[in-house]
């Protein structure tokens, strides 16, 4: 067979060049029809729309190899499920679609608190998709893209909830093939739950795969996948050392230029020592790593059972201050993004409030007669109390002193100053102690809280202006409390 690239002859049977390792065209009988691929129907969900009749989409929640994935609520039955369409070019494929079909037979039995359950495989008019269940959480890669390292004890515990759930598959005869951080799903309690056995195969199911056929992840391959030979539960514990590795040094034992490069240092590099990346590492935690990296299967451990035994007897070596405790796990991406948007939205809101009372009081003073100075409208703008987390106390001083700022700067409006309010911070005076100190008397009802002059102040105006800036108040509660 010539070479794409360098025209070189090989033997009928390789997969990939002898001289420069260009993979080599599939025999002719087992391709995909490229005019096919390319007349393939494809597809976008946006949020809101339903797709097969049933499924209402919420979001997109990711992208890869596969195609997209998106959280929605299947309409049937009213509850949130995961719906994975896959790319028309796999689709396209009739063996492909066989075999998703006969392993989701065997990965739909898997039942277990560690597994995220696998549940139809569909085709709606050309469109070929997945659905599982939904679980909540951040993917066990973007954690360590946000955390870098993991500690070891975090990590200890997150791979003996991986070997868990892999038990349980494997009791199946089961083998995920894909196992990589972006399958781990971390939920807000800190368990792990391994998801997408889109493309296990049951061991005992007949081989509907084309011959020597790479299927996974370049980064998380073993080495018997990159030789496209049958795999077992080994090739599973390989690719777990290696999210393990990616764990405690923040990093993949093996980086390339291109997946072929990645997949062949897989088959034919030894890793670094994750501990001359990483010296918190203990001794015994690196050692059961790179056992499980062997390229030799038969050095690695022979089950999970076995390599859960090994990481119960280093977590005993660890203090409870190791062990990351579950309310502790930081907020996932996406909460954060969450939270900075429903901060902003009310932010906007409140500065929204003061330019509407602002028009309000012009409305007003173009009807009231002019005021002497020392007859106008005075108003002070109490520290808000922050009622979030202690980190949050610039924010309520933040906006104390912007609206102060937008306030003062209303013309025939009288605004004690920041500095004159800022004493109050804190303080256990009334609000009517306060505002004989600053010259102000307090109002009851609607304005209660606000301070203003006694003297010819229109009730009216009072009501409007203040009951918007106690619109405002209760505001910056909800906001400062998420």
């Amino acid at each position: 067979m010539k070479c794409p690239k360098c025209d070189f002859e090989n033997p009928e049977q390789n997969r990939f060049c002898n001289k420069c390792a260009t993979p080599l065209p599939e025999p002719e009988e087992g391709s995909v029809h490229i005019t096919k691929t390319l007349v393939a129907p494809t597809l976008e969900l946006t949020s809101g729309s339903t797709f097969a009749g049933r499924y209402q989409v919420i979001e997109e929640l990711g992208k890869g190899g596969m195609g997209r994935i998106y959280k929605v609520v299947d309409k049937k039955i009213n509850e949130e499920v995961a719906l994975k369409l896959i790319r028309p070019e796999i689709a396209a494929d009739k063996n492909t679609i066989k075999r998703f079909s006969n392993e989701l037979k065997f990965a739909r039995k898997i039942s277990h608190r560690n597994v995220g359950r696998m549940y139809h495989l569909g085709e709606e008019e050309g469109i070929h998709y997945i659905t599982m269940e939904y679980v909540p959480g951040e993917n066990l890669k973007d954690m360590i893209g946000m955390m870098g390292q993991l500690s070891p004890g975090q990590a200890v515990s997150i791979a003996r909830q991986v070997c868990e759930g892999l038990s349980e598959a494997h009791k199946l005869n089961v083998v995920h093939r894909d196992l990589k951080p972006n399958n781990i799903i971390i939920d807000r309690e800190g368990n792990a739950r391994i998801i997408d056995f889109g493309i296990a195969r049951s061991l005992k199911a007949k081989c509907i795969t084309r011959s020597r056929m790479m299927v996974g992840t370049p980064e998380y391959m073993s080495p018997e996948q990159v030789e496209a030979k049958e795999v077992d539960q080994q090739s599973d514990i390989y690719s777990l050392g290696v999210v393990l590795y990616e764990m405690v040094t923040g990093m993949i034992p093996f980086d390339g230029e291109t997946p072929l490069s990645i997949a062949m240092k897989h088959k034919s590099e030894e890793p670094q020592d994750p501990r001359g990346i990483n010296s918190q590492i203990p001794e015994d935690l690196s050692r059961v790593i790179l056992k499980c990296m062997e390229k030799n299967k038969e050095k690695r451990f022979q089950t999970v059972e076995e390599l859960l035994s090994e990481l119960d007897k280093i977590e005993e070596g660890f203090s409870t201050a190791e062990i990351i405790s579950p309310s502790r796990w930081p907020l996932t991406g996406k909460e954060i993004r969450e939270i900075f948007w429903k901060r902003w939205k009310l932010i906007a809101t409140l500065f929204a409030v003061v330019i509407v009372a602002g028009i309000g009081f012009f409305l007003f003073r173009g009807k009231t007669p002019s005021l002497p100075i020392a007859e106008r409208k005075m108003l002070v703008v109490l520290p808000f109390e922050n009622l979030g987390p202690p980190g949050d106390e610039y924010f309520a001083d933040g906006l104390t002193e912007e609206i102060t700022s937008r306030l003062a700067s209303l013309h025939g409006l009288g605004v004690i100053s920041r500095t004159s309010a800022r004493q109050y911070k804190g303080t256990d005076k009334t609000i009517k102690m306060i505002g004989d100190e600053v010259l102000v008397t307090c109002l009851r009802g609607p304005c209660a809280g606000i301070g203003v002059r006694k003297e010819k102040a229109g009730c009216v105006l009072r009501r409007s202006l203040y009951g918007s800036l106690m619109t405002l108040t209760s505001g910056l509660s909800v906001m400062t409390g998420l």
